[in-house]
This record gives structure tokens, C-alpha cells and sequence, in this order.
């Protein structure tokens, strides 16, 4: 009998309230820029945040014109450490290291790499953990809902204050990639190749119900307390619910196959066979990775951006998706993972097919891997690939 007290996962007892970076964290190697420049930044649904900061990283070196720009963009629960190790102020590896560095697809030798946080992301960008300046407290509950229009343009004032006018390629998968789709639609002219992997032009139905469940399981955890909880001592903040929101997504990002190869019906301890709460070897797999992002993230800062990745709709406003792609001018390379279940590979070859047939340009790359979604982070040789192909499009293009 599992006591009232205790959550049947069993999680650690000493997880944080918050992963969320704070001043007074080590840095790492983060950069920050208030790019509200001293005015209200009012966000597409309505809301206004009296002051944006923007974390970020870059690596290599920025031309004189601004020529070699890259811009990469981060899924839901990366950051702006795409590349470089885990260390003092990054919990883990860059999400994209294998792909960022001298030598590597993205080559720093070459070219001047950009990743910022989110707009609503909680590794030093402006979130619902900040300080809202007109409290002196977390912004928690209060923090205005943020769609992905709203993070380009926060990328937008970014490049601003780099003084890059035009970036060489945008790219990114997942989130990542709904965040290029918008970048080539917003600013035709500031992009000269687009990269979209593993995503889509709007978030279907399955996908928004997916999220649904997650974002259910972490509201309805009592230590969540309706997103005011970041006074509370570490094993009484809402990590059942962020982990729990977690495992449903983890189990969208991977295949049948991956889970039966790796996991099949092994027990952790088949002497509790039995035991309503013993666990499945699966299961140990999606605690760990539950555990994991709770000591990194942010669950206000989950709500906020898997939201924003429901309400991601290119046409939206725009007269449909057909006007929208319209607008596009650079060429665009999407990718898809034969195996993934969250975001099927008929989403990128629809936005293919959608530039080519409003006179762009588009290459759809499919990667055979059982991957799943995660895919697009894990086959680095394949990825890598379809990069090398986006900056030779690049190259080729003229502004």
C-alpha cells in the first residue's frame, strides 16, 4: 500500500521548486540584452511585459559584413547551450554539440553561431521565474501567454543589437523549427536559407492533444498551487507534474520500436513482480528523464511554451496558409524521420510541396531511422547532411 503522502513514482525527495537559471547562477556561457529597449513589448495574444531580457550564445566569430550569421533555434525544452559541454551553469551537453563546432556541419571556424532562450523559457530569457519589475516577485501565474510569433521577433531584436541584418540560414527542429517557418514569413528579406525539421505549419489535432494531457497531469499536481510556487523548499514544489508531463512527451519523441528494443518487459526487480508500484524498466527510463528536466526546467515556463507550440498556425491572420508561405523567398530544407509518430514526416512534406507550389523553393530530406522525433537530435550524420545542403542554397542565394 502506497501511503497518501507519497507519489507512487517515488521520485526524489530534494527535487528543486524551480530548474529555472536565476541571477546570481553561474552564468556559464550565456550573454544577455534587454532588447525591449525601454518600451512595452506587447505580445501577439494581448499580453505586455514591461522588460524583455534575451539569453544567448554564440560561437566563432562574426564577419565584418555580417555574411556568416547562422541562427539556431531551440525545441521546447532546449536552451540556448546548443553547443559545448555541461559545466558551471549548463546542467548538460549542448542539445546540437555534435552539429556545432570547428570542423562540424555548423563550423565555427566559419561561420558565427546564435542560439537564444525563448521568450518564456526559463535558462535567462525572460519567463514566468523572472522578476516582474512592477513586484519584485516571479511573474508565476501572471506571465502573458507567448506564441511563436512573438519569440521571432524577440530573435529579431536580437540580431538587431548583434548588428546582423540577414542571417546565412535559420534552422531548427521541433519548436526549432515552427520558429523558422516564422522567421521566413515575418522577415523574407533577413534570411537567405531556411532549415525546418521534424515540424510543421500548424499543429494538428493529435499534437494539441498530446500537449493537452501533459499540461493537465502538471496543472493538477497540488504543489503546482495554480503556478505560485517558487518559495517552496526543494521536494514540496510541483516536480510530480512537470515529470509526469515529461514521460507523456518522452513517449511521443521515441518509437515502438526504440522502447521494445531497449526496454521489452524487464522488470527493475523482478522479485516484486507483483507489487502495484513495482516498475517496468520503462518506466525507470521515463522517471529518470522526469527527474532530469525538473532539475532544469521550469514548469510555468513548460505551460507557456507548450502552448505556444498548440496555437502555432502560420496562416493565422494571414489569410491561410497558402498567403502565408507566399511571403517566403529564401529556399527551405525540411527534414523528416521516417519513424516519427509526433510530427509525421507528411507535416514537412506538405510545407515542401506548399513552397514549391507558390513558386519557391523547397528540398524535403527524409531520414530513415527509428528514432522517433528525437531523430532530428540524434542522427547527426543525416542532419548534418541536409545542413550542408541548406548552406550551399545559401550560398547560391542573392538578396
Amino acid at each position: 500500500m502506497v501511503s497518501s503522502d507519497h507519489h507512487p513514482r517515488g521520485f526524489r525527495g530534494d527535487l528543486p521548486a524551480s530548474g529555472a537559471w536565476k541571477p546570481g547562477d553561474h552564468v556559464g556561457d550565456r550573454q544577455f540584452v534587454e532588447i525591449s529597449g525601454g518600451r512595452p513589448f506587447v505580445l501577439a495574444g494581448g499580453g505586455v511585459l514591461e522588460e524583455v531580457i534575451i539569453a544567448y550564445e554564440t560561437w566563432g566569430t562574426l564577419a565584418a559584413d555580417a555574411s556568416n550569421a547562422i541562427l539556431v533555434s531551440h525545441a521546447l525544452t532546449g536552451d540556448s547551450h546548443a553547443s559545448g559541454p555541461e559545466g558551471s551553469g549548463h546542467p548538460t551537453d549542448g542539445w546540437w554539440d555534435e552539429l556545432i563546432g570547428p570542423g562540424r556541419p555548423i563550423d565555427t571556424e566559419k561561420y558565427f553561431v546564435v542560439c537564444a532562450n525563448v521568450l518564456g523559457g526559463c535558462q535567462g530569457s525572460t519567463g514566468p521565474a523572472s522578476i516582474d519589475p512592477s513586484t519584485g516577485t516571479p511573474y508565476g501565474s501572471r506571465f502573458p501567454t507567448v506564441t511563436i510569433r512573438d519569440i521571432v521577433r524577440t530573435q529579431a531584436l536580437l540580431a538587431d543589437h548583434l548588428r546582423i541584418s540577414r542571417w546565412k540560414t535559420v534552422l531548427g527542429g521541433s519548436m526549432g523549427g515552427m520558429q523558422v517557418i516564422e522567421w521566413g514569413v515575418m522577415y523574407p528579406d533577413r534570411v537567405a536559407s531556411l532549415g525546418a525539421f521534424a515540424t510543421t505549419m500548424s499543429a494538428s489535432a493529435q499534437q494539441i492533444a498530446w500537449s493537452a494531457i501533459g499540461r493537465t497531469a502538471l496543472a493538477l499536481d497540488p504543489r503546482f498551487r495554480g503556478g505560485e510556487y517558487y518559495d517552496a523548499e526543494p521536494g514540496d514544489g510541483p516536480y510530480a507534474g512537470l515529470a509526469i508531463a515529461r514521460a507523456v512527451a518522452q513517449i511521443t519523441y521515441r518509437s515502438e520500436k526504440v522502447f521494445e528494443e531497449r526496454f521489452g518487459r524487464d522488470l527493475v526487480d523482478p522479485r516484486r513482480v507483483f507489487d502495484l508500484w513495482d516498475r517496468f524498466q520503462v518506466e525507470s527510463y521515463l522517471d529518470y528523464h522526469g527527474e532530469k528536466l525538473v532539475r532544469r526546467f521550469d514548469a510555468n515556463s513548460y505551460l507557456v511554451l507548450n502552448r505556444s507550440m498548440d496555437l502555432h498556425d502560420i496562416g493565422r491572420r494571414r489569410g491561410g496558409i497558402e498567403r502565408a508561405i507566399r511571403r517566403l523567398r529564401a529556399p527551405v530544407v525540411t527534414l523528416s524521420i521516417t519513424s516519427d509518430g509526433l510530427y509525421p514526416p507528411y507535416q514537412q512534406t506538405e510545407l515542401a510541396e506548399a513552397v514549391n507550389t507558390t513558386g519557391g523553393h523547397a528540398e524535403h530530406v527524409m531520414v530513415d531511422s527509428h528514432e522517433g522525433h528525437d531523430g532530428f537530435l540524434l542522427e547527426v550524420e543525416a542532419v548534418g547532411e541536409a545542413v550542408d545542403r541548406l548552406l550551399e542554397l545559401a550560398e547560391d542565394d542573392t538578396p
